[in-house]
C-alpha cells in the first residue's frame, strides 16, 4: 500500500484535539473522540494487511504479530520506565503501588478492563492514572489478536467475498450492541472492546469495500465532509454526551470518509505541519498523558502552556530514538524467544507486579511517614462489612448486649463499641453494609444498590424478636447520602449531590429530600424502639480529604497542607443533618450519641493523636481513631 498522506493528516487531527483536551477540556470539549478516529484508522489498516496477506496467500499470523508488538511496546516501555524511575523518588507509596498494578495490567495490555472497574473515562479522580491512556492501547491489541483469529479460521470454510460479508456483520452487530452496553453502563462500555471493535471494523470496511469516485470534485467534497462531521464531534460533543454509543457515529463516520475519499493534494489534511505530527503521532500521544498527570499531581498552575509543547517535543525525540529502530522480523513460532519486545513486557510486568505487592516499597519512606501509610490499612479486623445481610458476631454468642447496624462507618466503629464488653462472656452483633444505612423507603440513584433489600432482611430480623429487648445503636454516613461527596480525590466537587431518593420521590429539592429523610428517619427510630432502646450517633466528622495520603504527600515533599477540619466547618456541612436527627430522636425517646464531642476540641476536629492519624481515608475511622469513642459509649451504656 502506498504512503497515505490523508491518513497521516488525519492522525495529526486525532492526535491534537486528544492533547488539547486533556490539557484543557474547555477549548475542545469533544476532543476525546480523536481516540474513536485513531480506532477507524488501526481498523483500515490491519484489515488491509490482513486481507491484503490473505488474497496472496502470504499472510503469516506470528509475523503480524510481532511487528505490531514491535511497533507499540518500545514506546510504551521505554515511557513506563521513566515514569517508574520519577515514582521511585516523588510518588507516595499508595501511588507508587497503584502506578505498579497499571504497569502489570499493561504487559498484559488489560488496562482496558482494569479502568473499567473504576470511576469512568471523565471522573476527576481518574486523572491521578498515570497510565489511564492506555486503555486503547489495550483495546487495539485485543482486536489485533482476535480479529486475524476470527478471519483465519472462517477462511477455511468460505471465499474472500463471504469474509467480507462477516467483516460487515461483525460491524453491524458490534455497533448495535455498542449502543445497548452504553445505555446500559456507559462507564463501563467506554473502555471494552465489545463494545469498541465496530469502530475498527468500519474502518476494516473502508478497505474492503472502497468507494470509486469518479473525479477529484466528489472526492474532495466526501473528505471535506468526514472533516466537518469530526471538527463537530470535537466541538458540540462533551463528557456529559454518553459514550461510544451511537452519537460516537460522528466521529467515526467522519473519518471513514476521509479514508474512503482517499484524496491526497487537501492543505488542509496534507501540509508539513500536519506530516511530521502525523508521524510522531503515536509517540505523542504516549508521552502527553503522564505530563497531563504530572500537572495535576503537583497542581501546576497554566501547566497546558508548558504540556502541550512538551508532549510534541517529547514525541519528536520518540518516534525519532525509538520509533525508527528497526528490529528483526521473525516468521515462526519457534522464534519466540528472540522477540525483543516481549522481553520489555516481561520487565513491565515483573516490576509491576513488584510494586504491587510490596505496597509500593513504603521502605522509602521516613519513619513518621511510614506511620500513617500503616494506618490506610488499620481496620477492623471482623469480617462484618458485607453485601448481604450477615449477623456479624464479636465476643461470645449467647449473651448479646448490642447490635450495631448500618453502612461502613458501623463497620469502623464496631471495636470500641465492643471494647465495653467483656467479649469472653458478652458479645454484639454487627449488621453492617458499606453504602446501606439503616432507613426504610430509601432508594438508590445507583440500580445495582442492594440496600432495598438488605434493608428489609434487617427489618424482617428486627421483627422476628430474636434480639427483642437488645440495644440497638445505628450509624451511617447520612451527609454523603443526602450531601454528596466532600473528598476531592473521590469525585469532583463540583459534581457532588445527593446519591439517595425515597420512594419514588427522585427529583426532588434540598427541602424536600431533607424532609422525607426526616419523616423515614423518624418512621424508623419510633418502629425500633416499640422493641429495643435505640441510640443514634450522629455523623462522624469527615476531614474531607485522604488524611494518611496528606501527611505521607506533607513529608514527601516537604508541605503544609492542612490535616485537620474545624469544628465550624464540620457544623456547616452537617448541621441540617444533627439537627433532624435530635428532633427525630426526641420525637421516638431515642438516645443520640455524638463522636463530636469527643473528636473536635475547641475550634478543631482531631485528625491525630499519639502521634497517628485517627482516620484511615478520608472519613472512616481507623482501629486507632475508633477507639477514642469508648467513652461515648461507656457513658451511654452505662450511665
Amino acid at each position: 500500500m502506498q504512503f497515505r498522506h490523508d491518513i497521516n493528516g488525519l492522525r495529526a487531527i486525532a492526535v491534537l484535539a486528544v492533547v488539547i483536551f486533556h490539557f484543557n477540556p474547555q477549548w475542545l470539549s469533544g476532543g476525546f473522540a480523536g481516540v474513536d478516529v485513531f480506532f477507524v484508522i488501526s481498523g483500515f489498516l490491519m484489515t488491509a494487511i490482513i486481507f491484503s496477506g490473505i488474497e496472496k496467500n502470504t499472510f503469516n499470523l506470528f509475523k503480524f504479530y510481532t511487528a505490531r508488538a514491535n511497533r507499540i511496546i518500545p514506546v510504551l516501555a521505554i515511557m513506563i520506565a521513566v515514569l517508574l524511575t520519577f515514582g521511585w523518588f516523588y510518588l507516595a507509596p499508595v501511588d507508587y503501588k497503584d502506578l505498579g498494578r497499571q504497569v502489570e495490567k499493561s504487559a498484559f495490555f488489560m488496562t482496558n478492563v482494569h479502568f473499567s472497574k473504576g470511576g469512568g473515562y471523565f471522573d476527576t479522580a481518574e486523572h491521578t492514572k498515570w497510565l489511564l491512556h492506555t486503555w486503547s492501547l489495550s483495546v487495539e491489541w485485543q482486536f489485533y489478536i482476535v480479529f486475524p483469529i476470527i478471519i483465519l479460521t472462517l477462511k477455511k470454510y468460505l471465499s474472500l467475498a463471504n469474509l467480507k460479508r462477516v467483516v460487515l456483520g461483525l460491524f453491524l452487530a458490534s455497533f448495535i450492541y455498542g449502543i445497548y452496553a452504553t445505555f446500559k453502563d456507559s462507564k463501563t462500555a467506554y473502555f471494552l472492546l465489545t463494545s469498541r471493535a465496530w469502530e475498527m471494523l468500519l474502518g476494516g470496511l473502508a478497505f474492503l469495500y472502497p468507494w470509486s469516485l469518479k473525479n477529484q470534485r466528489l472526492q474532495l467534497t466526501t473528505q471535506y465532509l468526514g472533516l466537518v462531521l469530526i471538527l463537530a464531534s470535537y466541538i458540540f460533543i462533551s463528557k456529559d454526551t454518553l459514550w461510544p454509543g451511537y452519537m460516537a457515529l460522528i466521529p467515526v463516520l467522519g473519518a471513514y470518509l476521509i479514508i474512503v475519499s482517499n484524496y491526497q493534494q487537501n492543505l488542509i489534511i496534507n501540509n508539513p505541519v500536519f506530516n511530521h505530527i502525523g508521524k510522531w503521532s503515536y509517540s505523542i500521544y504516549v508521552w502527553h498523558w503522564p505530563l497531563v498527570v504530572l500537572g495535576f499531581y503537583f497542581s501546576l498552575e497554566n501547566w497546558w502552556m508548558y504540556g502541550i509543547p512538551l508532549s510534541i517535543i517529547l514525541g519528536f525525540f520518540s518516534y525519532h530514538a525509538i520509533e525508527k529502530l528497526h528490529f528483526p522480523r521473525y516468521s515462526s513460532w519457534k522464534e519466540i524467544y528472540k522477540v525483543k519486545a516481549l522481553y520489555l513486557a516481561l520487565f513491565l510486568l515483573g516490576f509491576g507486579h513488584f510494586l504491587k505487592t510490596n505496597d509500593g516499597v513504603d521502605s522509602r519512606l521516613p519513619e513518621v511517614a511510614k506511620i500513617a501509610n500503616a494506618e490506610i490499612k488499620n481496620d477492623n479486623p471482623y469480617d462484618c462489612d458485607q453485601p448481604k445481610l450477615h449477623e456479624c458476631v464479636i465476643g461470645n454468642p449467647s449473651k448479646i448486649n448490642a447490635l450495631i447496624i448500618g453502612d461502613s462507618h458501623a463497620n469502623s466503629l464496631i471495636t470500641s463499641l465492643s471494647s465495653i464488653f467483656n467479649t469472653k462472656s458478652e458479645g454484639i452483633v454487627a449488621l453492617a453494609s458499606s453504602a446501606c444505612p439503616f432507613i426504610p423507603n430509601i432508594n438508590f440513584y445507583d440500580k445495582k444498590s442492594r440496600c432495598p433489600e438488605i434493608n428489609q432482611q434487617r427489618s424482617d430480623l428486627i421483627a422476628s424478636k430474636k434480639y427483642e429487648n437488645i440495644p440497638i445503636v445505628l450509624v451511617a454516613r447520612y451527609p454523603g447520602y443526602l450531601i454528596g461527596e466532600n473528598d476531592p480525590d473521590r469525585i469532583d466537587l463540583k459534581e457532588s449531590k445527593p446519591t439517595i431518593y425515597f420512594g419514588t420521590e427522585k427529583n426532588t429539592s434540598h427541602a424536600e429530600l431533607f424532609a422525607s429523610f426526616q419523616k423515614n428517619l423518624t418512621q424508623q427510630l419510633c418502629q425500633l424502639s416499640k422493641t429495643n432502646p435505640v441510640y443514634i450517633v450522629q455523623p462522624i466528622p469527615e476531614v474531607g480529604f485522604n488524611l494518611p495520603q496528606r501527611i505521607i504527600k506533607n513529608i514527601f515533599y516537604n508541605r503544609n497542607e492542612k490535616i485537620f477540619i474545624s469544628y465550624d466547618a464540620y457544623v456547616k456541612r452537617n448541621g441540617e443533618i444533627r439537627t433532624i436527627i435530635q428532633q427525630s430522636a426526641a420525637q421516638c425517646q431515642v438516645k443520640v450519641l455524638d463522636p463530636s464531642l469527643i473528636l473536635c476540641k475547641g475550634k478543631e476536629c482531631i485528625s491525630e493523636y499519639q502521634g497517628r492519624p485517627i482516620y484511615r481515608d478520608s472519613d472512616h475511622l481507623s482501629e486507632h481513631g475508633n477507639k477514642l469513642l469508648i467513652p461515648m459509649f461507656k457513658e451511654a451504656f452505662n450511665p
